[in-house]
């Protein structure tokens, strides 16, 4: 194996095992910032040695081994209160166990480390974007350059988030733990939030070259399947996880072969991953059976499945569309739900009564620089042939936008409102 291949082998593994590797020292060591620090030794003590000897057989116990190794180093050299070095120099012992017991002692409780650490990433002492990078960081094991590539902002800003996030949860003495049930549904929805946030910045990147950044979906999924495992009685996560897979289906198809956005009723469905689309149909079947129908979550996920179901355009169900709209607008009232119950009304029942609903959204503040406002009221003037009208809009909609590629998009639909009408 080539130093490349290593270094390849070692990212894949890093991806997978950081999240139970700084999950299991949280544990021990009751300090996430700590804990991630010791996980970042033992990656760096991979990087140097596996080259030479080789990827271990048990790469996850190797690096929890070395981790142990380094906290211990760390705590005699911090010179910690000789009681709380004593226990946790008890619990980690690395010397007296065999590699594997460490691997099985790691395992007996990674269900429970792994939830730990989600609800201590998301802990509503931390800021949206701070909650956004420490969870990217430590459940997705994804690199600071990483997390700063995906969201367009500087690398210095992603690591001065994360440090200020580790400091804050230590200061706070957030404790490394589960959420009472009292506490659990508000965690849980800051929780659902942030993989959500990640996912939907992937699928629809809000600024750069990019319509769509697939890693940051797929990463986001990863986060909630294993949400998902690890609560199965939360209707929620499945709603969320559902609604993920099936709107992960069709990236493929939302762009073409140059990178230029494909817009949904333009998309080719037979470049739709059927299978993405069975997992999510099978969440929202697991979210609606659990009592969740009218969670937002699976309430999208039901949305996103009248499409998925459809095999043309032309056979999608828009009065249902509609009407699931109109029961998430009672559940989480937002201008942009009625922004989107808007586009399935005027497909339900034509765009006279969709322009209708736009136009009571144009004083919304919140929408005042949403680019989508325009582009959509521009798509219902198309629809009633008043081009003049919709170029305007379109044209406002392409100033608005921060990505590249939907602005060029908006452009060139501007660009076609003034084309000589009979061309």
């Amino acid at each position: 194996m080539t130093v490349t291949d290593t270094h390849r082998a070692i990212d894949a593994v890093w991806r997978i095992e950081a999240p139970r590797l700084i999950a299991g020292l949280a544990r021990m060591l009751r300090d996430v910032g700590l804990a991630e620090d010791m996980a970042q030794d033992a990656l760096l003590a991979a990087l140097e040695k596996w080259p030479q000897g080789g990827v271990p057989d048990n790469p996850g116990a190797w690096l929890m081994a070395t981790a142990k190794h380094r906290a211990i180093d760390r705590l005699r050299h911090l010179k910690l209160a000789d009681e709380k070095h004593a226990q946790i120099a008890h619990t980690f012992d690395a010397e007296s166990e065999p590699m594997p017991d460490q691997a099985a002692t790691l395992d007996d409780d990674i269900g429970d480390d792994l939830l730990r650490l989600v609800f201590t990433a998301c802990h509503p002492v931390l800021s949206t974007e701070a909650q956004v990078a420490l969870t990217l960081r430590m459940l997705g094991g994804l690199a600071t350059d990483e997390i700063a590539r995906a969201f367009l902002v500087p690398e210095a800003t992603v690591a001065q988030r994360i440090v200020r996030a580790k400091r804050t949860l230590s200061e706070a003495k957030v404790p490394f733990e589960v959420p009472g049930r009292a506490e659990r549904a508000e965690r849980l929805d800051a929780v659902l939030g942030v993989i959500y946030l990640i996912f939907n910045e992937g699928y629809a990147a809000t600024a750069g070259e990019d319509w769509t950044r697939p890693a940051l979906c797929e990463d986001a999924l990863r986060l909630g399947r294993v949400l998902a495992g690890l609560m199965p009685d939360e209707s929620e996560v499945h709603g969320l996880v559902a609604l993920m897979e099936i709107q992960a289906s069709r990236l493929r198809a939302r762009t073409d072969a140059d990178g230029q956005p494909v817009l949904l009723m333009d998309q080719n469905r037979a470049r739709w991953d059927r299978l993405l689309i069975r997992r999510g149909l099978a969440a929202l079947e697991r979210a609606e059976r659990l009592g969740g129908a009218r969670g937002p979550y699976a309430l999208q996920g039901a949305i996103a499945a009248c499409h998925a179901r459809a095999q043309t355009p032309q056979d999608t169900d828009w009065p249902r569309i509609a009407a699931l709209y109109d029961a998430l607008a009672e559940v989480v009232p937002s201008p942009v739900v009625q922004l989107n119950r808007a586009v399935a009304v005027t497909m339900a029942s034509g765009p006279a009564a969709g322009l209708a609903l736009v136009d009571t959204l144009r004083d919304a503040p919140a929408l005042k620089d949403y680019h989508l406002l325009p582009a959509v009221r521009g798509d219902v003037l198309v629809r009633l042939e008043r081009l003049d009208e919709a170029r305007v809009e379109f044209e406002r909609a392409a100033a608005l936008t921060r990505n590249t590629r939907e602005r060029a998009l908006m452009l060139e639909r501007a660009a076609a409102c003034a084309q000589p009408h009979g061309d």
